[in-house]
């Protein structure tokens, strides 16, 4: 709850506002005691009560559970520092292959202490270190070589280059969980809003965003998975340029799209929306050049389009929110 208080002045001319008595006595003041005050970007005050005081790790104590997996992604997105695994009586190897399995999805997070009863994991990430923008970027990077090689893999007949982008998913998944842990993190702490220069209304968006390039990423993967359904078989030249096609427009609109969003370049993310009857009209190509197809090949390429068409929409859900940035 806010209160309003009066700003008041002493004779030789310095402002001042008292503090809140239940407050103060909360965090135990004293004559005498420090605080830190910080100016935001925004021109508001923050007030630490706890100045020069270390933070103390924040702990959670998980029992082996059905949803074992589950719960330790949310503690981790949840920014805790240090998460127990304990049990009545012996860890079984099966719960220890769950935890090594959900450390291995999570960056940052390793298995510091382990006995007969006891797994600890510790996130050993400092959060200052990893910008918002800096993730995005890399998990996007990701994403889009996937894309590039799923077409490739396609046109090729390539199984060995399909099974690679499906492997890959799982760093886009890595990057992403990171990515929440961070503006968890910030939201609740102002002083990292300030340091990494990102104000807690632009996590909402930055969430969306990640979620969207990692929605561009499985839908590589399922590209990708419909090349292996057809076994190395070959598609018509007609259908490949004309995918080739579909490809480049899509993967034009997805790099445009998070450089609208990174730069708040408004008229950048309106092309992007700008080219859905360029989309829509090769889609229509496609699809024709596809009942031309073989009975056993149509479905599988007819998917591979439509998948592409819907990494489109996903790019024109990220131009969306790019904003004019302030001077």
């Amino acid at each position: 709850m806010s209160e309003l208080r009066k700003v008041q002045r002493t004779p030789s001319g310095t402002f001042f506002v008292c503090l809140p008595k239940r407050w103060a006595e909360r965090h135990g003041f004293k004559p005498g005691s420090v605080v830190a005050l910080s100016e935001t970007s925004e021109g508001k005050l923050l007030i630490d009560p706890e100045y020069g005081a270390e933070l103390s790790p924040r702990t959670v104590t998980l029992a082996p559970t059905p949803y074992l997996s589950r719960e330790i992604i949310a503690k981790y997105l949840l920014g805790f520092d240090i998460i127990t695994i304990e049990a009545k009586e012996r860890i079984s190897f099966e719960v220890r292959d769950i935890v090594k399995n959900a450390v291995s999805r999570l960056i940052g997070l390793e298995i510091v202490e382990e006995d007969y009863s006891r797994i600890v994991l510790q996130c050993l990430l400092e959060p200052s270190g990893f910008p918002p923008e800096k993730i995005l970027r890399r998990g996007y990077a990701i994403a889009a070589g996937m894309h590039r090689d799923v077409v490739n893999a396609l046109v090729d007949g390539d199984l060995h280059l399909a099974k690679g982008v499906i492997a890959r998913d799982d760093e886009v998944n890595r990057l992403y969980f990171l990515l929440v842990r961070i503006l968890r993190t910030i939201i609740q702490n102002p002083s990292l809003s300030e340091k990494l220069g990102v104000r807690p209304i632009d996590c909402l968006d930055y969430r969306l965003v990640a979620s969207l390039v990692e929605a561009i990423g499985d839908e590589c993967v399922r590209v990708a998975l419909k090349i292996v359904d057809l076994k190395g078989k070959t598609v018509a030249e007609n259908f490949k340029k004309t995918f080739v096609d579909l490809h480049l427009v899509c993967f034009q609109a997805h790099e445009d799209a998070l450089k609208a969003f990174l730069t708040g370049d408004v008229g950048l993310a309106e092309n992007v929306r700008g080219v859905r009857e360029k989309v829509e009209k090769i889609f229509a190509g496609i699809e024709k050049v596809a009942k031309e197809q073989p009975l056993d090949i149509m479905p599988n390429i007819l998917a591979a389009a439509s998948m592409l068409r819907q990494i489109y929409e996903h790019s024109v859900d990220i131009a969306d929110l790019a904003m004019p940035r302030k001077d």
